[in-house]
């Protein structure tokens, strides 16, 4: 096996675990103001179609447009994981959820890295 694939593998886990941290933490953070917040959607790996055409068709089906699902999309992840992140509201996130190739939807959030203890000086 090559280099690339074990790459490609660590991103992955690293994409999962990041998954998990947040889908764990989903419940306390979610609004339930029906503001768009945006959310990453997980889907399944798309087959027959480009992942980003596949992504914008899924948004598309629960914002009723193309247009509107251009609008929405932020960005469409396709190399470790598939999926794309959107502005969507509370009711969105739940009609999203119920979509043939989601996999998951969560609330994006930004994590700041630990940088160890500060020097005084």
């Amino acid at each position: 096996m090559n280099r690339n694939f074990f790459l490609s593998l660590f991103c992955f886990i690293i994409a999962l675990c990041c998954l998990i941290e947040m889908a764990e933490s989903a419940d306390a953070t979610e609004s339930s103001s029906s503001s768009p917040a945006i959310h990453i959607i997980y889907t399944e790996k798309p087959q027959d179609e480009q992942p980003e055409a596949y992504h914008l068709r899924t948004l598309a089906s629960v914002l009723g447009s193309e247009e509107a699902a251009k609008d929405a999309l932020i960005y469409s992840y396709k190399t470790a994981a598939s999926g794309f992140s959107a502005k969507l509201t509370p009711e969105q996130v739940a009609e999203i959820s119920k979509q043939p190739g989601v996999l998951q939807v969560v609330p994006s959030r930004t994590l700041q890295l630990h940088s160890g203890p500060r020097k005084l000086q």
